[in-house]
């Protein structure tokens, strides 16, 4: 029986402005099956005020990108650095990076499993 090598997820939340160049960069290394997802979150940038109807609101939640791709355990560190490359500002809200282990990954269509379904 072969032994199937590890599966990583990268969670990747972004600013709006640089998404378009981190997928242009992870594509150019071979990396090219990705979710995107709109998400509002807050961290240490915290929320900013407005005015609606004349009423001071305090927005606490900031809309973000969040990326996923899951990717061959040996490509995350690649990813990692094109990643911080392309999406680094600078700046407070440039977003974070999670990888979490995948068990196992299976293409509906065809029913293959692990690396095969990537």
């Amino acid at each position: 029986m072969k032994e199937e090598k590890a599966l990583k997820k990268l969670q990747v939340i972004l600013r709006l402005e640089t998404v378009e160049r981190v997928k242009e960069a992870l594509s150019a290394i071979g990396i090219g099956g990705a979710t995107l997802m709109e998400v509002r979150g807050f961290g240490r940038q915290r929320g900013h005020t407005e005015i609606y109807r004349s009423q001071r609101m305090e927005v606490d939640f900031r809309s973000k990108m969040m990326l996923e791709i899951v990717m061959e355990e040996e490509k995350v560190d690649d990813a990692v650095k094109i990643i911080l490359e392309n999406a680094r500002t600078g700046a407070v809200g440039d977003g974070k990076i999670f990888i979490l282990p995948v068990e196992n990954v299976i293409r509906i269509r065809t029913g293959e499993s692990g690396r095969e379904a990537l």
